[in-house]
């Protein structure tokens, strides 16, 4: 959805009258309608959607607040900054739905000042364009940690607890304890204060640099087992289940870094056991 269609739709919610009687019951306020674009007037309105909570308005309150993240992706952070909140951390992983090797997760503090165009979630980079940012990150937080939890222990406890472990060993990793922490989603039971975004990898900075240096750092150890496996060409599938990998399952057999648990794997394991 463009910004045209964006403010259309809130215009038109404007000319609603249940919308505007709330709207005023709640802030007080006089209602106009837009046609410049300006991106305080959908904060604002952002602001009621969000306390109306009405369910029909759901999906129109992840478009504004995606749009504004796009737009700028660091608005979480300042948010918190002006409430006094000094140490914002964000936290991502990488690694969930390949076949082989650990699950990645990262915690990265940046510093105030911290800014670098174009960093958003790994996924939508380049990997020149991600090694640059991981070494730019590297140079400029102040802190970051990372937590790697391997196959076996995902095949005992499941992805998902897997994650969160990964996660949490990041977050006690970093030298610096975080005020707050921003997470792409997934709820953590910590000590210390967080918020869950989804999408958090685009739309907070923060979260976009623990997501590159989650990404690179798992990466490169595919790389290292490639040069072990070749057959299994995990250099370009890091893991997945791409054709040339599971034919390769079913030519080579499986290695001790495969997860178990996981469907092709196990299927393989039940068709083999012998």
């Amino acid at each position: 959805m463009n910004k045209e269609e964006l403010f259309q739709k809130i215009n038109n919610l404007i000319l609603d009258v249940e919308f505007q009687n709330n709207y005023k019951d709640i802030f007080n306020e006089s209602i106009t309608i837009s046609h410049n674009y300006d991106t305080n007037i959908l904060e604002k309105y952002l602001k009621v959607l969000k306390v109306m909570n009405r369910k029909a308005d759901k999906k129109l309150l992840e478009k504004i607040d995606l749009y504004l993240s796009l737009i700028d992706n660091y608005r979480y952070e300042r948010k918190l900054k002006t409430k006094g909140i000094k140490l914002i951390a964000g936290v991502d992983e990488v690694g969930r739905g390949p076949l082989v090797g650990p699950v990645v997760a990262a915690c990265v503090i940046l510093p105030d000042k911290f800014n670098l165009d174009g960093l958003t979630d790994s996924k939508k980079l380049s990997e020149k364009k991600r090694d640059y940012f991981y070494d730019e990150i590297k140079n400029q937080a102040l802190s970051i940690g990372v937590g790697i939890i391997g196959e076996a222990k995902i095949d005992e406890v499941n992805i998902y607890e897997a994650t969160k472990l990964a996660m949490i060993d990041a977050i006690n990793n970093c030298n610096i304890k975080p005020d707050h922490i921003l997470i792409d989603a997934m709820p953590l039971d910590i000590d210390i204060p967080t918020t869950s975004i989804i999408k958090g990898d685009i739309k907070s900075i923060t979260i976009s640099a623990a997501s590159v240096i989650a990404k690179v750092t798992r990466d490169r150890m595919l790389y290292e087992l490639d040069k072990k496996y070749p057959m299994y060409d995990f250099k370009n599938n890091k893991g997945y289940p791409t054709k040339k990998h599971l034919d390769a399952i079913n030519k080579y057999g499986i290695i001790k870094e495969h997860r178990k648990s996981y469907g092709p794997v196990n299927d393989y394991l039940k068709n083999n056991v012998n």
